[in-house]
C-alpha cells in the first residue's frame, strides 16, 4: 500500500512506469558510433595539442602541431573575421546535442514479461514474418504482407475470386491469436485488407 492510499483510502494511483513505457526506454537503441566518433576525434586532437605542447616546453617541439603559424594567425585576426568561422563549432556542436537528445527509432518490440526486471523484445521483421506465417495458413490465402505501423498492423492478403468476408475474419483472428502468443506490448489493432488474384 502507499502513502497516498494509507491517507486517502480509495485512491487509485496510476502506475508511473507502465510496461510499455519501461520497455522502450530500454530497447531504445544507443547512440554508440556518432559517440565513439566524437570521442576518438577529440581524443586524438586534444592528445596531439597536449604532446606538442608538453615536448615544446621541454625544448624539443615535435611539430604535430603547428603552433607558431597558429600564434601567428591569432595575432593578425580580429574578433570581426572570426565571427563566421565560430559558427562552425556551434552549429556542429549544437547538432551533436541533438543527436544525443533526441531518442533513435527503436527497432525492437517490447514483448511482455511477468517479471518487472527483464525486458525482452523482438524485432520488426521477425514480428512481421511470424505475423505473415500466420495469416498464410488460414485456408485460401495465397500470399500475405504484414506492415507494421504506429498504431495499427496492416495485413494485406491476396487471395483467389471466390474469398468472402468470413476468410477476412479468419485471418484476424489469426493474426490476433499469434500477436497475443507473442505477447508483444502497444501494437495497436489489426487491420485486414483483401486484395483479389489478378487485380
Amino acid at each position: 500500500m502507499t502513502t497516498l492510499q494509507q491517507i486517502l483510502p480509495g485512491a487509485v494511483v496510476a502506475p508511473r512506469d507502465t510496461g510499455l513505457r519501461r520497455a522502450s526506454r530500454v530497447l531504445r537503441p544507443a547512440r554508440t558510433l556518432p559517440g565513439a566518433l566524437v570521442a576518438l576525434t577529440l581524443t586524438a586532437g586534444l592528445g596531439a595539442t597536449a604532446a606538442e605542447v608538453v615536448s615544446a616546453l621541454l625544448g624539443a617541439p615535435l611539430g604535430w602541431v603547428p603552433v607558431d603559424e597558429a600564434v601567428a594567425l591569432a595575432g593578425r585576426t580580429t574578433w570581426q573575421d572570426t565571427a563566421s568561422v565560430a559558427l562552425l563549432p556551434v552549429v556542429a556542436g549544437t547538432l551533436m546535442l541533438l543527436l544525443a537528445i533526441v531518442p533513435g527509432r527503436c527497432t525492437l518490440v517490447p514483448v511482455e514479461t511477468s517479471d518487472p526486471l527483464i525486458v525482452i523484445g523482438i524485432t520488426r521483421s521477425g514480428l512481421r514474418r511470424t505475423l505473415c506465417a500466420a495469416a498464410q495458413q488460414v485456408a485460401g490465402v495465397d500470399k500475405a504482407r504484414v506492415r507494421l505501423r504506429r498504431r495499427t498492423i496492416e495485413v494485406t492478403v491476396t487471395t483467389g475470386a471466390e474469398s468472402s468476408g468470413q476468410m477476412l475474419r479468419q485471418v484476424g483472428t489469426a493474426v490476433g491469436d499469434r500477436l497475443a502468443g507473442v505477447g508483444t506490448l502497444g501494437t495497436g489493432e489489426v487491420v485486414v485488407r483483401l486484395r483479389r488474384r489478378g487485380a
